[in-house]
């Protein structure tokens, strides 16, 4: 692959869209991907980090410190390959619920 083909994605936090922001792409021929406002439906990465906090909430007992928030990340950060490839695989309909909904609310 071409790093010209690369294209950067992002979702529209107000840093992401920042003046500046934008400039800095621009300034290093980075192409960034448009994104429809209030739509982190397509972002697999979302559903991912839910995961993780579900995990977090869901151990036995509550987290204490900064050290044990990270001790317990890397107990629950073994994601099965399976749940990447099912986030993976429901790309396409979650692409065609965001179209439908004009950009706005999704089942996802």
């Amino acid at each position: 692959m071409d790093l010209k083909d690369i294209i950067f994605q992002q979702d529209n936090d107000p840093k992401h869209t920042a003046q500046l922001t934008k400039q800095w792409f621009e300034n290093n021929n980075i192409k960034v991907l448009d994104w429809p406002s209030q739509s982190p439906d397509l972002n697999p990465t979302e559903h991912l980090w839910k995961e993780v906090k579900n995990r977090l909430q869901n151990l036995p007992s509550k987290i204490s410190s900064k050290k044990d928030l990270w001790e317990k990340l890397q107990d629950v950060w073994n994601i099965e390959v399976e749940f990447c490839i099912k986030l993976i695989n429901s790309m396409p309909m979650r692409i065609k619920d965001v179209i439908k909904a004009k950009g706005g609310y999704t089942r996802w």
